[in-house]
């Protein structure tokens, strides 16, 4: 038996009542929650972590990121959605090796441990071939993380690769139903072509049994379209996660809320590349449940921090606008700061089907805890409201210790037995070959794109010769 025992904490359970506990301690037992509670007893050789000044709470959860963009960190900070689009899509994307996608992967999975993200999706839409999808899947499985492979391919119509024999041997081979350490989606985009090619991806899911999260609502890529044709055929179920789904109508939403889907929210996208604002608002209209997702490191942090600040902003300001429009005063702001730290934890939990084994504290469940404590900074005193230091306050820089599955994976401000060099190595590799591709005039010229002589109005993505562009502006986009 292992055993760590967080002690003299302020505890953000995230549980059904959101208990919090002033001061108490947290047990976990191998990889459980064993007790939380006033002066708990420690067993014989267990781990004792002074949590006194700091915030014990669910290890946080991002249902949507694309881990293998992590080896070119911030080179797209400067895009527009469109620019992404050609780059990954359309030209230099098709340039990364299976090795390149095991860097990325890597890297992305000791970034997340970092901030206290204990499961990430890896919306992995790079697997070219099933030797990528190998790749990426190792990677995921040398870090001591919890992880769910999206499986995608940006190069083939989803009817083409979910149809293949090597997909199929892929999933038999890699993939464990239950394994709650590395689960399965299938991640494709519904352009709403009325011939709906999608169906075919949508029938080898159901045969399969595994959920598929979809890009919806991204403005001149995915419309009311695609989630009607997805409605009309019965594939909208509970477990669908819709990401963006920024640029949809209340029809849309009326169909995602009836069939009991989730929408992760990339904040941070979608205000800066144009995916559309920040659904937030509709989404509590219409009682949609919400995760939360930071995208890609090509532009943005990897953090949920980040994701909930910005998420917050983006909600208010939209709400003190309208106000504003109306020659009104918000006197009370709708979405507070517990919810958003619901969504990073308890939120991606629900979306994942994991509920019952991660999301919050309670006894019984997988031991995924983040200890948020600094004694160095003086942003870490005084907490007065624990939810809105969690979402305003507290950065990567005060994650102190994280557990995954009861296994200590950061301590003192550290990753635990993590081959920081062999990562850098590996990355280092990664640019060198994507340089030597490109050339250097390339390489450069893609993080400052030229403006285009003639003005680009689609999606420059497309599998079919349907126009998603022009159909969301014949709709008028969000109403």
């Amino acid at each position: 038996m292992s055993a760590v025992l967080f002690r003299n904490g302020l505890v953000l359970t995230m549980d059904d009542t959101h208990t919090v506990h002033p001061a108490a301690d947290v047990l976990v037992v191998d990889d459980r929650i064993a007790e939380i509670g006033p002066g708990l007893t420690a067993p014989e050789g267990a781990t004792e972590i002074d949590a006194s000044g700091g915030i014990v709470m669910p290890g946080m959860i991002d249902t949507h990121r694309h881990m293998w963009q992590t080896a070119m960190r911030g080179y797209g900070a400067d895009w527009t959605l469109t620019q992404y689009f050609v780059w990954y899509y359309l030209e230099s994307g098709k340039h990364f090796r299976p090795e390149d996608v095991h860097a990325g992967n890597v890297l992305a999975a000791l970034e997340a441990l970092d901030a206290g993200v204990t499961t990430t999706v890896d919306w992995s839409h790079g697997l070219q071939t099933t030797q990528h999808a190998d790749a990426a899947v190792d990677a995921l499985q040398s870090v001591p993380g919890r992880f769910v492979l999206a499986y995608g391919n940006i190069q083939q119509g989803p009817w083409e690769w979910s149809a293949s024999p090597e997909f199929r041997d892929f999933v038999s081979r890699r993939i464990r139903p239950g394994d709650d350490m590395l689960g399965f989606q299938m991640a494709f985009d519904v352009t709403g072509d009325p011939a709906f090619p999608e169906k075919a991806a949508f029938e080898v899911a159901r045969e399969l049994g595994v959920p598929v999260t979809t890009h919806a609502g991204v403005w001149g890529a995915t419309n009311d379209d695609g989630i009607r044709l997805m409605h009309e055929h019965g594939f909208m179920t509970p477990s669908t996660i819709y990401v963006h789904a920024a640029t949809l109508t209340h029809d849309s939403y009326h169909r995602i809320a009836a069939t009991g889907g989730s929408v992760s929210v990339s904040t941070e996208s979608e205000q800066s590349a144009g995916q559309g604002y920040p659904p937030t608002w509709q989404l509590r209209d219409h009682d949609i449940p919400v995760s939360l997702s930071m995208d890609t490191s090509v532009w943005w942090s990897g953090d949920l921090f980040s994701a909930m600040r910005s998420t917050l902003g983006a909600d208010r300001s939209r709400e003190h606008m309208e106000a504003h429009g109306r020659a009104d005063t918000v006197t009370h702001v709708h979405l507070r700061a517990e919810q958003v730290v619901d969504w990073a934890t308890r939120g991606g939990a629900k979306a994942l089907g994991l509920d019952g084994k991660v999301g919050s504290l309670e006894v019984g469940k997988k031991a995924d805890v983040v200890l948020l404590k600094n004694d160095h900074s003086p942003v870490m005193f005084p907490i007065l409201n624990p939810y809105g230091h969690v979402a305003f306050q507290a950065q990567r820089a005060d994650v102190h210790t994280v557990l995954v599955d009861g296994r200590v994976v950061k301590r003192d401000g550290r990753l635990v037995d993590v081959d920081l060099a062999g990562a850098r190595a590996a990355v280092e590799r990664t640019v060198e070959h994507l340089v030597g591709v490109m050339g250097d005039e390339a390489w450069r010229r893609g993080m400052n794109p030229d403006i285009p002589e003639t003005k680009v109005l689609d999606n420059p993505y497309t599998y079919t010769e349907w126009d998603a562009g022009s159909a969301q502006w014949k709709h008028g986009g969000n109403d």
